[in-house]
């Protein structure tokens, strides 16, 4: 199980690299024509790393640039940039304070300048402006419900941007009459330029009827302040916006399909949307995996079976924990037993929810091991708290911080 272990280190240190998004960004920058004066802004969790890559591509071509990021994800000072860490994934007042200066910049723009505008996942909770008559502590407790709730990103931002200044376009015509070039590091499934970040520089493709459906679906008490501004339609056609999508999690997974390869291992890349919750895709992996140890006639040893996307974890109990680590602890419970075989799953961005771990690893003896100390797997579970679970066997996967941002990849690893 060593040379297993050892292989999904390599794995994934080899994946995230392969990710990070410096070439995508100058290469999207040297097929770009500028017009005018150029301004910057990063959003996201991959917010300096982007901002980084283009300032070693334009230079002092850059006047100014405003970097908003998570806390802890700045790897120091940018020439000509201001670098402001927020929160994530609530936003808090350095949210607001990043979002003015980005909005104060934007808004003394003339029909000789161009924003580049560089997106990355967080962007929802690190750009915020509330509109008028709506505070900071409704936002918050906002996103705070449609975090516990289970609603998937795309329903999640369906709301918070009709909740945003910036969200859904508005940004954009912000900075009007300027051009916007939007260069974006995708983390939504589909790459749906209005739900990533909530889409500030994309028109809004859901309608209030969507957003009622959304309400309805997870029956959310938003309150009567909020409820009268879901029903206001948002921004339909933006006129003075490029974008282009530099990274995804379709390219994760590719990745993650060679780097296998080159360990020894066939690869067979099943998927790179999953959308579901997260303890049933790590129900949905153990039987995958139970399939492999029987002898399935498409999954022969040495072999890699590899998903991606994003799943969701339904808050009920008060542990700590995030949606990879819970997914690979409910697989723990399936493929007790199997041998030469194990399940990992990280977030390419290196912080699984409110953690400092990018995901986590078990195989076959984890629910034994935690039985031994005392630990049932299941109340762990009913708990969400998978960190602390998986932290007790020293399985946990930790990263920090990566600078990319392009969803999740889970792999069932066997020899």
């Amino acid at each position: 199980m060593e040379k297993l272990y050892n292989d999904a280190k390599i794995l994934i240190d080899r994946v995230i690299q392969a990710n990070m998004p410096q070439a995508a960004v100058r290469n999207a920058l040297k097929n770009h024509t500028f017009s005018g004066n150029i301004y910057l802004v990063a959003i996201g969790k991959a917010a300096w790393t982007m901002a980084h890559s283009a300032h070693e591509e334009l230079g002092d071509k850059i006047k100014r640039g405003i970097v908003v990021t998570k806390y802890e994800h700045s790897m120091g000072d940018i020439p000509g940039m201001e670098i402001i860490e927020a929160g994530h994934p609530i936003s808090d007042e350095n949210t607001i304070t990043g979002t003015k200066k980005a909005v104060e910049m934007a808004q003394g723009l003339g029909a000789e300048d161009e924003l580049l505008f560089l997106i990355s996942g967080g962007g929802s909770a690190l750009f915020e402006e509330p509109l008028p008559g709506l505070t900071l502590a409704d936002i918050v407790d906002v996103n705070q419900k449609l975090l516990a709730c289970g609603a998937d990103i795309v329903e999640m931002n369906m709301i918070r941007k009709r909740l945003s200044n910036v969200k859904a376009g508005r940004f954009a015509q912000i900075c009007a009459p300027a051009k916007v070039f939007t260069v974006v590091l995708s983390d939504v499934l589909g790459d749906r330029l209005d739900s990533i970040a909530s889409g500030p520089a994309a028109p809004d493709m859901s309608t209030v009827e969507d957003v009622m459906a959304v309400v309805k679906k997870y029956n959310l008490d938003l309150g009567d302040t909020v409820n009268g501004y879901l029903t206001k339609e948002t921004p339909k056609a933006l006129d003075n916006v490029k974008t282009v999508i530099t990274g995804s999690v379709r390219i994760l997974c590719t990745s993650a399909a060679e780097v296998a390869a080159e360990l020894g291992y066939t690869p067979h890349l099943l998927c790179s949307e999953m959308n579901c919750e997260a303890r049933e895709a790590g129900r949905i992996i153990s039987a995958m995996a139970k399939q492999i140890d029987g002898g399935a006639y498409m999954f022969k040893r040495p072999c890699a079976i590899i998903l991606g996307g994003e799943t969701v974890v339904n808050l009920k109990g008060k542990g700590k924990g995030g949606r990879n680590q819970e997914m690979v602890l409910a697989a723990a419970e399936g493929i007790a037993g199997l041998d030469n075989l194990l399940v990992l799953s990280v977030g390419s961005d290196g912080t699984d929810g409110p953690t400092d771990a990018a995901g986590g690893i078990v195989d076959g003896s984890t629910a034994r091991k935690l039985k031994e100390k005392g630990l049932k797997l299941r109340d762990i579970l009913d708990n969400n708290d998978a960190y602390n679970g998986l932290a007790a066997l020293d399985l946990l996967v930790k990263t920090g911080p990566t600078g990319t941002n392009v969803n999740d990849v889970s792999v069932i690893l066997c020899k």
